[in-house]
C-alpha cells in the first residue's frame, strides 16, 4: 500500500454540494486570512458521474424572493420528527441560508425566484420557492469553476475513500483510499471533511436499516450507485454518534416512462392515485403538496408492489401545463378521449378503472374548490376519503402518468454540531473529523422538503469557514 507524499490542510470526501461548498470556502478563508491552505478532494464517481444526486436535481430552495428562510419550517421539523431533530440546527440553518443563498449568486449562480399561484406551499415565503437556473449542476459547476483555480487543490476522480486514519492521540490524520487500479493509498490530512452521502447503493446496508422490499427501490439519479455508505461506517469506526432515521428513506413518484433522472410527478394532489388494481390507497388532499409527496411515494413501494397512476381529465392539466407540476418529466402524459381509453393506455383494467372514477365522482362534496387553502372540498362514504381539492375527473380528455417510487436520499447520518464538526459517542467533537449534507444526520420520519439543498451547501460553507480559522 501506498502513501502520498503531500500533507494536506484538508481532506474533503465527496464532491456533492456539501464537498464543493466546504472545499470553496475553506480555500477563501485561507487567503483571507493569509494562510496557504491545501486541499484534496476524494471522489468515488469519475468526472461524468460525480456528486451522487446533486448534479441532476432541480435543487428548489424554500426561500421568499428576498433569499430569506422559511421561518416555520423549525417547527415543521418539530412536528414530523416527534420532538426529535436537533433545534439548535435549525434555527442556525434559518438564519445562515439567506446568507448561503446570496454567496451563491455573488459567485455567480442564477436564482430564480417562482411565485406559485396554483399549489398551496406550507412555506412561510409568500407563495415563493427558488431555484438555480440550470438545477444543482449550474451550482456544482460554479463551485468547481472557482476552486480548482487554486494552486492548493488537487482531485482524486475514482478514488473510494475506506478508513479514516488516526494518529497516537485519536486525531483525524488522514484518509486510506482505494484507487481506479485497485490498490489502496493513504492520503495524509490534517482535517477530514466526510460529504459523500447516504448509503443508497449500497443494497445490504439498504437491507440492514430501511428493512425488506428495498431491492425495489430504484435510485433517482445516476450518481447515487456511488453513495455506498462508506462515510458513515468510516464515522462509526472511530466512534461518532449517530442522527436520524435509522430506516427513513426518502423516495418520490416519477414517471416511469421516463429516459431522464429526477423525472417527479408532483401534483397528486389534483386527481386521483391508483393501484394496479384500480383502487385508491392513499388520502392524494390529506394536506399540502409537499407534506405528502413523500409519503404516498412510500405507500406504492412499501405496500403495492411499487406501481401505481395518476388519472385526472384536461380541467387540471389546463390550469398547471405548462409548469413545474407535471413537466419535469420528459414524457407526455398519456392521454384518451374516455376513462376506458386512457386505462387501456396505462395497462390497466377499463371497467375498474371506470367504476373508481364514477364512485370518487359521486362521493365528492359540495364545498367550494380553493387552490390557495386546506379547502375541505372532500369525498364522503370512499376508503380511503380524499380531504381536500376533490374535483370530479369529467371533461375529456383524460389524463395520466404510470409511476413508481425511486429513492432520493437516507436519513440515518453522523451527528454533528453547529460548525459540522462530528460528536463521537462521548459527546465531544472527534479532533479534525467534519460532516455535511446527507451524511450528516437530521430527519426523523419524513422530511420537510426544499431543505435538502440548502443544509448541505450551508453547513458546508460553514465547515470550510470554522476548518480554515482553526489551521
Amino acid at each position: 500500500m501506498g502513501s502520498m507524499q503531500t500533507e494536506y490542510d484538508l481532506i474533503v470526501v465527496g464532491s456533492g454540494f456539501a464537498g464543493t461548498m466546504t472545499t470553496l470556502n475553506f480555500l477563501e478563508e485561507c487567503k483571507k486570512l493569509g494562510k496557504r491552505g491545501k486541499v484534496a478532494m476524494i471522489e468515488a464517481g469519475r468526472e461524468g458521474e460525480r456528486c451522487g444526486a446533486s448534479r441532476w436535481t432541480m435543487a428548489y430552495l424554500r426561500l421568499d424572493k428576498d433569499n430569506n428562510f422559511d421561518s416555520d419550517w423549525k417547527h415543521e421539523m418539530k412536528l414530523v420528527s416527534e420532538g426529535m431533530a436537533d433545534m439548535d440546527y435549525c434555527k442556525k440553518m434559518e438564519v445562515e441560508a439567506p446568507v448561503t443563498a446570496n454567496y451563491l449568486v455573488e459567485h455567480g449562480v442564477k436564482l430564480n425566484h417562482h411565485q406559485e399561484k396554483n399549489v398551496l406551499l406550507e412555506f412561510n415565503t409568500d407563495q415563493y420557492f427558488a431555484f438555480p437556473e440550470g438545477g444543482g449542476n449550474a451550482i456544482i459547476n460554479c463551485l468547481f469553476s472557482h476552486f480548482t483555480q487554486y494552486e492548493g487543490f488537487d482531485m482524486y476522480w475514482e478514488t473510494q475513500a475506506q478508513k479514516l486514519l488516526l494518529n497516537d492521540v485519536g486525531e483525524v490524520s488522514g484518509v486510506q483510499a482505494r484507487k481506479n487500479d485497485g490498490r489502496r493509498t493513504n492520503i495524509m490530512g490534517k482535517k477530514v471533511m466526510l460529504a459523500c452521502g447516504g448509503f443508497e447503493g449500497n443494497k445490504e446496508m439498504l437491507a440492514r436499516y430501511v428493512g425488506p422490499k428495498t431491492e425495489k427501490l430504484e435510485l433517482i439519479a445516476p450518481g447515487l450507485v456511488h453513495n455506498t455508505g462508506h462515510g458513515l461506517q468510516m464515522a462509526l469506526e472511530v466512534g461518532a454518534a449517530t442522527a436520524g432515521s435509522p430506516n427513513g428513506t426518502h423516495c418520490e413518484l416519477v414517471d416511469r416512462r421516463a429516459k431522464k433522472p429526477d423525472a417527479v410527478i408532483w401534483g397528486h394532489l389534483y386527481g386521483i392515485v391508483v393501484n394496479d388494481d384500480c383502487k385508491r390507497f392513499y388520502d392524494e388532499g390529506k394536506r399540502h403538496l409537499f407534506a405528502t409527496f413523500e409519503m404516498i411515494a412510500l405507500e406504492c413501494w412499501r405496500d403495492h408492489n411499487n406501481s401505481c397512476y395518476f388519472v385526472t381529465d384536461t380541467n387540471t392539466m389546463k390550469r398547471f401545463r405548462p409548469g413545474w407540476v407535471y413537466d419535469t418529466t420528459d414524457q407526455e402524459p398519456e392521454q384518451a378521449d374516455t376513462i376506458e381509453g386512457l386505462a387501456e393506455k396505462l395497462g390497466l383494467d377499463a371497467q375498474k378503472l371506470k367504476k373508481t372514477v364514477e364512485d370518487y365522482n359521486a362521493a365528492i362534496n359540495d364545498k367550494e374548490f380553493d387552490l390557495m387553502k386546506l379547502d375541505g372540498k372532500g369525498t364522503t362514504g370512499l376508503t380511503p376519503e380524499k380531504s381536500n381539492w376533490a374535483l370530479p375527473i369529467k371533461e375529456g380528455p383524460f389524463y395520466g402518468y404510470p409511476m413508481k417510487a425511486q429513492l432520493t436520499f437516507t436519513y440515518f447520518g453522523i451527528k454533528c454540531d453547529l460548525d459540522s464538526k462530528v460528536i463521537g459517542t462521548n459527546g465531544v467533537p472527534i479532533p479534525g473529523l467534519y460532516a455535511a449534507g446527507e451524511l450528516s444526520g437530521l430527519f426523523y420520519n419524513e422530511y420537510p422538503p426544499a431543505t435538502s439543498v440548502l443544509r448541505s451547501l450551508t453547513f458546508g460553507r460553514l465547515a470550510g469557514i470554522s476548518a480554515a480559522n482553526e489551521l
